[in-house]
């Protein structure tokens, strides 16, 4: 599934309770489903952890809709040309550096 395939699927199933719930709302459970795949990654439970993760990007999908934000487009903006911080496409950054 691609980024557009996603959005669109989260779109398609939820976006009238997405509009009802609105930013703020959305970004509170955003930030649960994040505390959940934190402790998932303590846990290192495989199964667990793919269910995360996957939740995490439905809800982050749901955020960019909300926000009439195309996530491929950003992605590609951003990242399509290598790193952010170092211009590489393996990046060279320090790794206590954010690129």
């Amino acid at each position: 599934m691609t980024l557009t395939e996603l959005q669109n699927l989260i779109q398609k199933m939820y976006s009238s309770k997405d509009a009802e719930r609105g930013v703020d709302g959305t970004f509170m459970w955003f930030m649960e489903e994040v505390g959940e795949l934190a402790a998932a990654l303590r846990e290192n439970d495989r199964q667990e952890l793919g269910r995360e993760f996957a939740d995490v990007m439905a809800w982050l999908a749901t955020l960019a809709n909300i926000a009439d934000i195309d996530l491929a487009e950003e992605m590609q903006k951003k990242y399509g040309q290598g790193c952010p911080g170092c211009g590489q496409m393996t990046c060279q950054c320090g790794t206590s550096e954010k690129p």
